[in-house]
């Protein structure tokens, strides 16, 4: 097993920007430039580096290769996002990496691209790419190239050397485990399991009983071995389930109107340990949105509306507005679960000006964000 964290510090320490491996402050995948340069980089990225895995690091400077760390990204739908845009897509996998130095809601993200040793195109335009477009890795560039090229595998030497330095060992699991424990969840009920006698998962959060079950919020759950953070969430409520065989979470959100609030199963996601040292995780989308009266739903969206432009202008709001202002993420998630296309837009556009504003409404804004991505992905 790779431990992850030891990967990134070893691409970051003898590696520039190549063939192979890319680096980026962030990447916004909200936007269509943000989506069609994550997948000018994958294109180029699989077709430079036909038999190896390539990287990219997300959450470091490129001029001093700071650590600075990203929000928490859940990846479960983004290969659909790559399958519907390139023809012969690569596998896509991205991790969200612990580092100690971190705030707790920060990681180093870590995409992994595992080419099929086919060239990779776009597949339809998207922004100013035009379908049927070949990338291709110049030095730390990605560029377009002509149609007629030859992929060559340059770097399998480098690529497998610097994997094998990143293997895990007891040391660095068990480290882990003391420092999710003690360090960084003691003020929460936390847990730890061994699967297969290699694979330690870590587990936090507040505890709430209601009839037979237990629920969690404040959730954190790590995969040790790899510190790769498998969930994160400040705000959401999760359900937890384990056997000697998987790990089971299902995650739930809290939506509604005037008061009217209820908790929705979003996702199931099931990590299965098998005899022969390895894993697999599949997530399953369960959400049926909330339906709501159109004419309520019409009178909210033009209230959000309203408080937006006031957060544009800088104009100060009434006492009733600010009420609005902490519910305007998720009313503008319903609205958009209730066929307002153009909300989706406006909770992009609100989430900058929440910043400045108000941290509990951007934080609610970045929720239901992710909530969105993840129902457009699937």
């Amino acid at each position: 097993m790779i431990n992850k964290r030891l990967l990134i510090k070893n691409l970051l320490a003898h590696n520039d920007e190549s063939s192979f491996y890319d680096k980026k402050r962030k990447i916004d995948l909200g936007t269509k430039e943000g989506k069609a340069k994550f997948l000018k980089h994958i294109c180029a990225l699989s077709n430079s580096n036909p038999a190896n895995n390539s990287f990219i690091v997300i959450g470091v400077e490129d001029e001093t290769n700071e650590i600075r760390g990203v929000d928490f990204f859940d990846d479960s739908k983004i290969q659909n996002l790559v399958n519907a845009y390139l023809t012969h897509a690569p596998l896509i996998i991205y991790e969200n990496v612990a580092f100690p130095n971190l705030p707790s809601d920060k990681v180093v993200g870590l995409v992994t691209i595992r080419p099929n040793g086919k060239i990779t195109s776009l597949r339809k335009n998207i922004w100013k790419y035009w379908g049927g477009s070949i990338f291709l890795r110049d030095g730390s560039i990605s560029m377009p190239k002509d149609f007629d090229i030859e992929i060559k595998d340059v770097n399998s030497e480098i690529v497998r050397a610097i994997e094998n330095a990143a293997k895990n060992n007891i040391q660095l699991t068990l480290d882990g485990v003391m420092d999710f424990v003690t360090h960084r969840h003691k003020d929460l009920e936390n847990h730890y399991k061994v699967f297969k006698e290699q694979f330690v998962v870590c587990w936090a959060g507040n505890p709430k009983k209601l009839k037979d079950k237990t629920y969690y919020s404040r959730v954190d759950i790590e995969l040790i071995n790899e510190q790769v953070r498998l969930f994160y969430s400040a705000l959401d409520e999760v359900s937890i389930e384990f056997t000697d065989d998987y790990f089971k979470t299902v995650e739930y959100v809290h939506l509604g109107l005037n008061e009217q609030f209820k908790y929705y199963p979003l996702e199931e996601v099931t990590i299965s340990f098998y005899e022969n040292g390895s894993y697999n995780i599949d997530s399953q989308l369960i959400f049926d949105p909330p339906k709501f009266n159109k004419k309520t739903l019409y009178h909210i969206y033009n209230a959000n509306n309203a408080v937006l432009e006031k957060l544009k202008k800088k104009i100060p709001l009434n006492a009733s507005e600010v009420k609005d202002l902490r519910n305007l993420p998720s009313t503008y998630l319903i609205c958009y679960l209730n066929n307002f296309e153009e909300a989706k837009d406006k909770l992009q556009e609100a989430k900058e000006f929440l910043r400045e504003y108000d941290e509990e409404a951007y934080q609610l804004s970045k929720e239901s964000l992710r909530i969105l991505r993840k129902v457009s992905y699937n």
